[in-house]
This record gives C-alpha cells, structure tokens and sequence, in this order.
C-alpha cells in the first residue's frame, strides 16, 4: 500500500468527518439559539400570566375590603367612631403570611398598617426606596387618580428584608383616606431562575445528545476508513504475494532453463569433448612420446572438473530430483551435498505421510528447498557447526508442514541481525518466500547456543496453493 493512496484515503475520511463536524457545530449553535428564543419567550409569557393574575387577584382583595366598609362610608357619616371601626375590619383582613391591608391618608401619614404597627401616625411622605423612588408618594398619585397598581420596594414581613412588591391602590375621597394592598415579587423571580436552570439543563442536554452524536458519527466514519483500509491491505497483501510467487516462479522457470541449457548444451558438449580426448589420450600413449600423452591427460583432468563444475551448477540451478521425486528426495541430496563438501556432518530427517510431502504444491516445494538450501549455505559460512540436522515433518495435530534446519555452531545475535540493514539479507529473503505462500519463518538463535531455522506452511495454505496451481 502505497504512501499516496494513505494520504488519498485520509484526505477522503477528512472531507467525510469535517462536513459532518461543521454540520453538527452550526447546528448547536442554532439549537442553543433557538433554546435562548424559546426561554426568552417563555420567560415572557410565565411573567405576563404571572403579573395578569396577580394584578386581578390585588383587585379583588381590595374590593372585598372597599366592600366590607362600604355601608360605613356610605351611612353619610364621618365621625370618628365609623372610621376606627372601619380600620379596624380593615385590620382584621389579612391572607397568606405576608397579605394585609394598609391605610394612609391623603397626606402620607399611617393610619393602619397590621404587619407594622410602629408606623402608625408617622408621615412616610418623603420616603423613598433603595432605587430613589418616592414610595408613598406615588401610591397616593396612583390612588387620587381613581386608583391602579405601583411598583415598589418595601420590608417584607415575613423575611424581615426588602422585596419588591406590586401594590393596588384607591382613594376613599371623602374620608380623604388611601386604601390598599400589595403582593410582593420575589416568587416570580425565584420562578424565573428555575425556568433559567431548567432551560440551562435542556440545552446542556441537547449538546451533550449533539456531542454524542458527532463523536458517534466520527467513530463509525473512522471505522468503517479503518475497514476499507484493512480490506484493501488484504487485498493488497494478496496481490503482493501472488506477484511474489510469479516471482518466485519466474525465478525458477529461468533457472530450470539454465540447468536444461547446461545439461542438454555444455555439459554434452563437454562429454563429447572428453570422449574424444580420451581418445586422443589412448592412441597417444600407444604412439606418441610420454610428454604428450601426459599433457593429454592433464587437460583431460581439467575437462572432468569442468564438467563437474557444470553439473554442480545445473544441480544448484534447479535439481532435477525437486520435480522427478519430489521435495524429500531433494532435501535428501542437498544434505549429502553438504555432507560430502565436508565441515560439517549434515543429517536428514523424512517424517510423515509420503504421499502428502511428495506430491506438495510446486511453489511450496520450491520455497521450502531454497529455505533449506540458504540455511544451509549460511551454516557452511558462518556458523562454524559440527553436526547439521535437517528435518521435514508434518504436524498432525497442529495441520502445518514443518521444516527445521538446526546446528551446534556459534550462534548469532537476532536482534542484532535484523536492525542492520546490510545484514541479514539471506534471512530476509526466506521469510518473504516463505510469507508469499502463507507460512513464517522462526529463527532461534544465541552467541554460542546455535541455531535452528523453522520453516512453518500451515495445512490452509497447501490447500489454497494447491487450488490454484
């Protein structure tokens, strides 16, 4: 998988995940507005209703109390004694903790307050609320003016603390008398800052499910990258190890016809030549002086190792045992190869089914007898070994074909092997063949413990090779 189609493919992730981000983002803050409008609206309409109640409900208290004195101030009298009765029952009329009725004359003196009875007598004319405002004197305009509601501050009897407070009043002309009740607001506040937290939790609420829902979105965009990712590495990864064993494959086919060539080209044209100086060596040794048959008999020394050499190369090429008998046949001969090239006593092990180990797919003879053939060539260069083992086994119970080439030389570092670049490159190769065709490659080694290569191919990947050839 190359670096650009990444890049490609995280460009496409980003322009999936960005649109959706920036949807969601302008749709909280939409949301969050729309929630601000509706709370505003409704804070309106609570404190609307609230007010239109409240201004009904001042109206008809003060009536009940206009109506209890009503036959007092309508006799025609204005002694004394029907006024003091008539404050009186106003006195008397109260509701809830906090509801009473007061009476001030026209002057601004107290002439009945229920809650606050140490007022009584005083002129409260000139005073005045925590915002400046003339309390008294605004109630007794409002009154004079055939009555209606003021808002004000004023002591609230049951918390001991100024509140603000709605007042109705109206004016009682000829006892040149104000008479009124009020309601006091702090209730409608403390009902606004509830809506306010309320609302504050709903659209805490609605980010959190828009929230959710963006990293919810990101997550299954992310995914579902992460799946075609994979799925394209997979078949890329297939692709890469069918290219491999066309490879592979290529690589053998050209060696076979190298070893075709020097067998059936040089190699026979070097046996003829031998025959012929074999030849030539005998009648010289019957007719010719004893330099030239000498001469005769070097250079027919030098063709035999020629021809060796020839026949070494087409061995090493491609063997003609791997396709005649089979991969345990080769094996066999590499070891005595090996074996009689000295330095090391090299044996082979053949276990399991016959049928099974000769008839393997060709690719997965090929792989495994240049495994053993490069593991081999590395214990003859470096690993110093008395005694090779060679062995090719199938494991049953784990369905997998087994191939271990194990020595007693010197060892090596793997860590060490693997981190540099300029080593390690025989290693490298075997486990790309070996990867190509679904097995691994296990190397255990040690400074001076030896060292086993293992060549695993699981049953799975025979059958899937064998499908395809």
């Amino acid at each position: 998988m190359s670096l650009p189609s990444m890049r490609l493919r995280t460009k496409v992730i980003l322009l999936a995940v960005l649109p959706l981000v920036g949807s969601l983002a302008l749709l909280a803050v939409a949301v969050r507005q729309q929630e601000r409008h509706l709370v505003e609206r409704e804070h309106a309409l609570v404190q609307r209703a609230y007010m239109d109640a409240r201004r009904a409900e001042l109206q008809n208290y003060v009536a009940l109390a206009v109506s209890t004195v009503q036959p007092l101030y309508e006799r025609g009298a204005s002694d004394a004694a029907e006024r003091a009765q008539a404050l009186k029952l106003l006195a008397s009329l109260d509701y809830g903790p906090d509801g009473y009725f007061f009476v001030y004359d026209l002057d601004g003196t107290v002439l009945m307050h229920s809650r606050q009875p140490e007022l009584l007598g005083r002129n409260l004319w000139e005073q005045r609320d925590a915002k400046g405002r003339p309390t008294i004197q605004q109630l007794i305009a409002q009154a004079r003016q055939g009555g209606g509601f003021v808002d004000y501050e004023w002591r609230k009897p049951s918390s001991g603390q100024p509140a603000p407070k709605l007042g109705y009043v109206i004016a009682l002309e000829r006892w040149h008398w104000m008479v009124g009740t009020g309601l006091y607001l702090d209730g409608i506040q403390a009902t606004m800052a509830q809506l306010d937290r309320e609302a504050s939790a709903n659209i805490a609420t609605t980010m959190l499910w828009i929230a959710g829902i963006a990293v919810f979105g990101v997550g299954l965009i992310s995914a579902t990258g992460l799946l075609l990712n994979f799925s394209e590495q997979r078949v890329a990864e297939t692709k890469l190890r069918l290219l491999a064993r066309q490879v592979v494959q290529s690589q053998e086919d050209e060696r076979a016809h190298l070893a075709r060539e020097l067998h059936d080209g040089v190699s026979q044209t070097l046996v003829s030549t031998k025959l012929l100086m074999e030849a030539a060596a005998e009648s010289a040794s019957k007719a010719a002086p004893e330099p030239m048959a000498g001469t005769l008999a070097k250079a027919l020394g030098r063709l035999n190792a020629s021809l060796g050499e020839v026949r070494r190369i087409s061995h090493r090429l491609r063997p003609a045992l791997l396709d005649n008998l089979g991969l345990p046949a080769a094996l066999q001969h590499l070891g005595h190869e090996f074996d009689e090239a000295g330095g090391a006593q090299v044996g082979v092990r053949i276990e399991g089914p016959e049928a099974l180990l000769r008839e393997l797919p060709e690719v997965v003879k090929t792989v495994l007898f240049r495994v053993a053939q490069e593991s081999l060539t590395n214990m003859a260069k470096h690993s110093r070994a008395a005694q090779v083992d060679l062995a090719l086994c199938f494991d049953e119970e784990k369905n997998e074909l087994r191939m271990s080439v194990t020595d007693n030389g010197c060892g090596f570092d793997t860590q060490a092997v693997y981190q540099n670049p300029s080593l390690g490159i025989g290693l490298r190769n075997m486990r790309e063949r070996l990867d190509a065709i679904g097995g691994r490659l296990h190397i255990c080694s040690a400074p001076g413990h030896g060292t086993q290569a293992q060549a695993i191919v699981p049953l799975a990947a025979l059958k899937k090779l064998g499908a395809s050839a």
